[in-house]
């Protein structure tokens, strides 16, 4: 072997030496997530980009939340002030409105973290409950199982006897349904998940014709408790065998739930608080059993139209202005209700929402004033109302309409 060669051979083999040496020295020095990291697979020049990118998406989201949270604040102080002045019998104005337009957030989004959750485990996305969870939780917490509709069109019938016992509207129901369900839906719906398109997820606990949060369910409970006893109390007197023990199981469980309600405090956040849990989630699976959900679905339309009616608002609501407040709650959606269309013309929907879910509401956002989102609403009604399961929804409100008239 000649000279040269062997100089190249040591020089060879001394680099390698002193690259593993250097890499050794690299990594004992490199902090605990990055090292991990890159056991991981997450190169340093990986994670130094999301550090960069992620302090470029804080300090641009800061500004924004500045900015929003302003206009947000005085969002509520106006609310507050139309809210006072319709207690004392004032009228409200134009300037009692913000009338700016919400500020948007255009900056860049939130950048993947490459690196791997602090117990060293993948990163797992949370995913809200559904309706399996719903009902796993009533069979937990309550030993109870929802009694499922054989078909959609059983379930239909149900809703449209109890909508007409309680004095809502065809028109009003079926128009309705057709905007929160896109004409289409079930009774066990879950906004965000379409069988139609695997992979869909959940994007709120609404269910069903109406769309019920799991807050709305836990505070018909509590309001309407007695009323919703009352109900299962007559089917069971009608009953025998082995479906009145059924129902005698159902009503002590109701009353187990309702009870639990009523020792919460009774306010909004609390119920949603509670909806959180699954004592909660256990109570958001009435909404799916034939005897309560659709008593359920009802009374989320009827306390609106009670509200505006104990308001003074004596004509009937259109089906768009009580979705309104099916969609903003009773004090936002009456509000609107009761806005001059000049007024209406002008003032933003921002006004009638939280940030949180405006923020969340494409509809309400592109639809960007009182007017354009009672018009987008009407629209769609229309066009969804000729769809198979909003014609067979006013079918069902056809033939319980002829059986009472039969009696």
């Amino acid at each position: 072997m000649s000279h040269s060669i062997r100089i190249s051979a040591v020089a060879i083999s001394l680099a390698m030496l002193l690259s593993t040496s250097v890499l050794a020295l690299d990594a004992s020095s490199l902090s605990p997530s990055v090292a991990d990291a890159m056991a991981q697979g997450a190169s340093p020049q990986a994670i130094a980009d999301y550090r960069r990118k992620l302090a470029e998406y804080q300090e641009a989201r800061a500004a924004f939340d500045q900015e929003a949270g302003a206009y947000w604040n005085a969002i509520a102080e106006k609310r507050k002030i139309r809210f006072a002045k319709r207690r004392e019998g004032q009228a409200v104005t134009l300037n009692d409105y913000v009338l700016e337009q919400a500020p948007l957030y255009d900056g860049p989004k939130r950048p993947i973290d490459p690196e791997p959750e602090p117990d060293g485990g993948p990163r797992v996305r949370r995913d809200l409950p559904v309706v399996a969870d719903f009902i796993g939780a009533a069979r937990s917490e309550f030993q109870f199982v929802p009694q499922r509709a054989s078909n959609e069109m059983e379930f239909k019938r149900a809703y449209a006897r109890a909508a007409l016992q309680a004095g809502l509207t065809r028109e009003m129901a079926v128009r309705v349904y057709s905007f929160e369900t896109g004409g289409n839906g079930g009774y066990d719906m879950q906004s965000g998940l379409n069988p139609s398109k695997p992979g869909s997820r959940a994007i709120s606990t609404a269910i069903g014709y109406n769309q019920l949060l799991t807050a709305n369910t836990i505070t018909i409970i509590a309001e309407k408790g007695p009323q919703l006893l009352k109900v299962l109390n007559d089917k069971a007197a009608m009953l025998q065998g082995s479906q009145r023990k059924a129902m005698d199981h159902k009503i002590a469980v109701f009353k187990r739930m309702h009870a639990a309600v009523k020792n919460s405090p009774q306010s909004w956040s609390a119920f949603e608080k509670l909806g959180t849990t699954p004592h909660g989630w256990a109570m958001h699976a009435l909404v799916l059993d034939m005897d309560v959900g659709p008593q359920l679905q009802v009374h989320k339309l009827l306390t609106s139209v009670q509200f505006a009616r104990a308001r003074g608002f004596d004509r009937p609501l259109s089906a768009a202005e009580l979705e309104m407040m099916n969609l903003t709650g009773d004090g936002n959606g009456f509000d609107m209700v009761t806005m001059p269309q000049a007024m209406r013309e002008q003032v933003p929907t921002a006004n009638f929402f939280q940030r949180g879910g405006y923020e969340r509401n494409p509809v309400a956002i592109r639809h960007n004033t009182v007017a354009k989102l009672l018009a987008i609403t009407n629209n769609r009604m229309d066009v969804n109302s000729n769809l198979p399961g909003a014609k067979e929804l006013a079918a069902a409100f056809g033939s319980a309409t002829a059986s009472n008239e039969a009696r």
